[in-house]
C-alpha cells in the first residue's frame, strides 16, 4: 500500500486537542516552548499504520503538540508499507526535513542504509536495536513504560475474582514482552497464584481476530483481560468482564469495562530530539530512558468510573511503588523475552 502523506486538518487539529486535554488530565505537562526566536524544525513522521494506532497515536499527538506550541512543522505520512518505507525516508530527506520520527522494526538494515545517506538528517525511529556510534545521525527509541504496566497489573491482581487473567499482543517482540511481564508482576504482587493465558495475534491492526482471541480466553475461564490491542476491549466489554489498558486511554469509551491503563507519553522523547537538534548535538543515543516513569514518560491512567470501586490495599500498594520508581528505590525488571501461558 503506498503511503499516505497527511498535513494538518480541522479533523486532525480535533483529534489532538482532544487528546492533549485527556494528557492532562493525567497530569502530563506540555514540553517546554523553545526560544520563539528559534528557526521552527521541519519534522516528518512516517508510520505504517493509521495515526489513530496505539502506538503510533503517542508519537503523533507529541508532534502535533510541538507544532502547535510553535517549535516545528509536522508532516506525516500513515499506512506506509514496510516495502515503501525507505523510499518514503528518503523523499521527506530530500524535502529538507531536519528530523524524520517512524519506526523502523520491519526495516531495520533498510532503514539505517537510508539514514547514512544523509548525514545532515537526524532520524529518531523506534527499533528493537541499539544505535550504532558510526551513523551518529541514527537514534532509536521504544516505549519502556513497564513501571505504568507493572502498576496496572497490580490493579489487575486486585480485580480478578477467577485468578484467571487474559493477555492479547501483537507480535512477542521485546516492546511487547516487556510491558507483559511487568504487567504478570504486578498482578503477582496482589496474588502470587494468578494464571495467565498468553496469545499473539501476529498483527498489529486486526481488531476482529484480536477480539475473537479473547473471547476464546474467556470461554476459558479469564475474567479480566489485558488489551495490548484493539478489539480486546470490545470482547470484554460483550461478555462483562473487566480489561486493562495499553498505552492510551480508553476508559471513557469502556467506562465499565477498562479499570486502568498504562500510558505511554511521548513528549519527553521528541521534546530531547528536537532540542538536540536544535543545538548541532543529536547524536546516536538511546531514547528509551525519555519512556521511563521518571522521566515523565509514562503513567498510570485516572481509574475514572471505577473510583471507588478497586481495593484500598491495590491503591495503597500503587502509590508506594509510584513513589519507590520515582525515587529510584524499586526498579521494575525488564524481561524481554517471550511470556508464555501459565
Amino acid at each position: 500500500m503506498a503511503a499516505k502523506t497527511r498535513f494538518l486538518s480541522p479533523s486532525r487539529r480535533a483529534f489532538l486537542l482532544s487528546s492533549l486535554a485527556g494528557a492532562a488530565l493525567v497530569g502530563t505537562a506540555p514540553g517546554r516552548a523553545l526560544a520563539q526566536d528559534a528557526k521552527k524544525l521541519k519534522v516528518a513522521g512516517i508510520y505504517t499504520v493509521p495515526v489513530e494506532q496505539q502506538w503510533v497515536s503517542r508519537i503523533h499527538i507529541a508532534a502535533m503538540a510541538a507544532q502547535e506550541r510553535g517549535d516545528i512543522e509536522y508532516t506525516y505520512s500513515e499506512n506506509t508499507a514496510n516495502a515503501d518505507y525507505p523510499r518514503v525516508m528518503r523523499e521527506y530527506a530530500e524535502g529538507g526535513y531536519d528530523l524524520i520520527i517512524g519506526e523502523a522494526f520491519a526495516v531495520e538494515q533498510e532503514a539505517r542504509e537510508v539514514a547514512a545517506d544523509y548525514p545532515g538528517v537526524a532520524f529518531l525511529l523506534g527499533s528493537s536495536f541499539k544505535p550504532d556510534a558510526a551513523l551518529p545521525n541514527f537514534a532509536v527509541f521504544d516505549n519502556y513504560i513497564q513501571d505504568a504496566s507493572y502498576l496496572s497489573g497490580i490493579i489487575a491482581g486486585a480485580m480478578t475474582k477467577s485468578g484467571n487473567i487474559g493477555m492479547v499482543g501483537g507480535f512477542p517482540i521485546p516492546e511487547v514482552n516487556r510491558l507483559m511481564h511487568a504487567f504478570m508482576a504486578g498482578a503477582r504482587e496482589m496474588n502470587p497464584e494468578i494464571k495467565f493465558q498468553v496469545a499473539f495475534i501476529g498483527s498489529w491492526f486486526d481488531p476482529p481476530k484480536a477480539k475473537e482471541t479473547a473471547y476464546a480466553m474467556i470461554e476459558n475461564g479469564a475474567d479480566l483481560l489485558y488489551a495490548e490491542r484493539f478489539g480486546v476491549s470490545d470482547a470484554a466489554k460483550e461478555k462483562g468482564i473487566l480489561a486493562i489498558g495499553n498505552v492510551i486511554d480508553t476508559q471513557s469509551d469502556y467506562p465499565d469495562t477498562v479499570v486502568a491503563s498504562a500510558l505511554w507519553h511521548f513528549e519527553p522523547t521528541l521534546d530531547h530530539a528536537i532540542e538536540q537538534v536544535r543545538a548541532g548535538s543529536f547524536s546516536a543515543e538511546d531514547y528509551g530512558i525519555y519512556s521511563f516513569m521518571k522521566e515523565g514518560g509514562c503513567s498510570l491512567a485516572p481509574y475514572g468510573t471505577f473510583e471507588g470501586k478497586i481495593p484500598q490495599e491495590a491503591l495503597d500498594l500503587v502509590a508506594k511503588r509510584s513513589g519507590e520508581i520515582m525515587d529510584g528505590s524499586f526498579t521494575v525488571e525488564i524481561n524481554d523475552a517471550e511470556p508464555k501461558s501459565s
